[in-house]
Formats: structure tokens, C-alpha cells, sequence
């Protein structure tokens, strides 16, 4: 069992409340035109919602596999997932499904995955021992969407 984690809500209202990102540059604001994935709340945007883009830099250990990349949120703060599962509106789309182990070093687990059977898939990633948590990744663009870590009993 794992559950899925979008950007934290206390980061997003920090990017917010700054108007810039990690690397101190100033988020963009964008109107949706429908389809931009959305971190905050883990489903694409509807054309005409208020959005921000932004460098987004995962928390991570430090070490050589720390990077920053760009995401969309809502431009003022959402309900956040329906839930900690897989996020029903982004099922069948291609992801790179990357395992990172607790150095924060890419784990060799990691794999591209056509979007059927998610669950299936994350769990087989999750079963190697070294795993600690597998950030899902845009295929096209790179960008992280979210991040799934096991449940703890």
C-alpha cells in the first residue's frame, strides 16, 4: 500500500505569498487554456482557471539528483486531492515513475510506465527494500507531478 502526495500546501502558499520560486525567480501567472496538470490538487486545469507556473525543486536529501523544474498550481489555495490515491483524471497517461532511495540517489527500480494499472506498477517499485519514496514525471516534459511513498502500519 502507498499513498500519494502532491506539493505541500505550505510550500505553495510560501511561492504564493513571495511571488517567486526556489531559485528566486518570479512565478508566472497564467490563465488555463484546459489540461495543465495541476500539483496542487492533482487534476488538469479547466480552461479560464487562474494559475501560476513556478520552479518547483522536490524535497529531497541532498545529492547530484536534486533538480527544479516547472509546475502549474492555482493561483489562490484549492482543497488540495480528492484524495491520497492515484489521481483518476490522470490514469493511462504515460509517466516515468522515478525510485529514489534514502541518499536521495536515483534508485535503478525506476521505469516508464503507459498509465494502465498505476497502482500495479508502484507497488512492484515500492516492494525493492532500497526504495523510499518513486516521484512521478511527466514523460514529454520531465516535470514532476507528484510523489507516492508506502504506507506505514
Amino acid at each position: 500500500m502507498f499513498t500519494i502526495h502532491a506539493i505541500d500546501p505550505g510550500t505553495l502558499e510560501s511561492v504564493r505569498g513571495k511571488g517567486t520560486d526556489v531559485s528566486g525567480n518570479a512565478i508566472e501567472a497564467v490563465v488555463a487554456g484546459g489540461g495543465e496538470p495541476l500539483r496542487c490538487c492533482l487534476r488538469d486545469a479547466v480552461d479560464g482557471e487562474r494559475l501560476i507556473l513556478f520552479g518547483y525543486e522536490p524535497v529531497l536529501p541532498p545529492s547530484p539528483y536534486r533538480e527544479i523544474g516547472p509546475v502549474f498550481a492555482h493561483a489562490e489555495r484549492c482543497d488540495g486531492p480528492a484524495g491520497t490515491g492515484y489521481p483518476d483524471g490522470w490514469r493511462g497517461r504515460s509517466q516515468v515513475l522515478r525510485a529514489y532511495d534514502a541518499r536521495g540517489w536515483i534508485h535503478p527500480a525506476t521505469r516508464v510506465h503507459d498509465g494502465s494499472d498505476p497502482e500495479g506498477v508502484l507497488a512492484a517499485i515500492l516492494r525493492e527494500p532500497a526504495v523510499v519514496r518513486v516521484d512521478s514525471r511527466n514523460v514529454a516534459y520531465g516535470c514532476f507531478m507528484f510523489t507516492v511513498t508506502r504506507l506505514h502500519d
